[in-house]
């Protein structure tokens, strides 16, 4: 039985690590300044790095201390916790997989359109009455939103101020552009296109993360539950000798 609970308690400092790029991702989200304001996704993904690290501890010191209820509830929320963690990441991905961008011709960068995003981004994020919530943050954070469409041929003055269109017809939202510090193109559709373009790249770096950190999890929870197994086995071996 000791063997076996040694292989195990290793297999749960081993998801223990596993915890820390998880954490660190939810933090690196909650950092930016975009998903400050939207508030999507990014304590659920700090929560469940926590909880697997804690019950990670907890199946270390079941398997430490030979504690065999312990470690059948470890694997138990590990199983959950787990599970939680791939619901979450299939629907990050369901929902950020569309891409709104395009190229803008004879220009090197790209441009973003509403139109291109999945529905659910778009009624949780552009609809009125969350945009209002989240243009007042961008405000205060000073993020991005400070650039009119190309197709209005703005002069370029300086990152908050543009004169002069060329094409005020070109697009809806070349009404909107104002020089005004506190609008600018906050309510330009164009605006809430690349606040959805930012968490959609945003999210897909951390994801990348999340399933690296998810593999290791599931072949750490497959290997513990084989050595709990073992472990039990064992135990009615030497009583049966006994």
């Amino acid at each position: 039985m000791g063997v076996s609970n040694n292989i195990t308690a290793v297999l749960n400092m081993v998801a223990l690590l596993c915890s820390i790029p998880i954490i660190a991702a939810g933090i690196w989200l909650a950092q930016k300044p975009d998903n400050g304001c939207v508030h999507l996704f990014r304590w659920p993904v700090v929560i469940l790095g926590f909880l697997i690290l804690v019950f990670s501890l907890i199946g270390f010191v079941g398997a430490y201390r030979y504690k065999e209820t312990l470690l059948a509830f470890y694997l138990c929320c590990m199983a959950i916790l787990i599970i939680l963690l791939l619901v979450l990441l299939i629907f990050a991905f369901v929902v950020t997989r569309p891409d709104g961008s395009y190229g803008v011709p004879g220009k090197g960068y790209r441009e973003y359109r509403l139109d291109g995003y999945s529905s659910w981004l778009l009624n949780h994020v552009v609809d009125s009455k969350s945009w209002r919530k989240i243009r007042a943050c961008l405000g205060d954070s000073d993020s991005g939103c400070c650039k009119p469409p190309t197709i209005c041929g703005y002069t370029f003055v300086n990152p908050t101020l543009w004169t002069n269109p060329s094409n005020p017809t070109g697009d809806p939202d070349c009404y909107l552009w104002s020089n005004d510090q506190t609008q600018l193109c906050y309510n330009c559709n164009a605006c809430k296109a690349g606040l959805l373009g930012n968490l959609r790249k945003e999210w897909r770096k951390a994801s990348i993360i999340l399933i690296v950190a998810v593999v290791l999890l599931i072949c750490v929870y497959v290997v513990a539950c084989s050595a709990f197994r073992n472990a039990q086995t064992e135990d009615l071996f030497n009583r049966y000798k006994r």
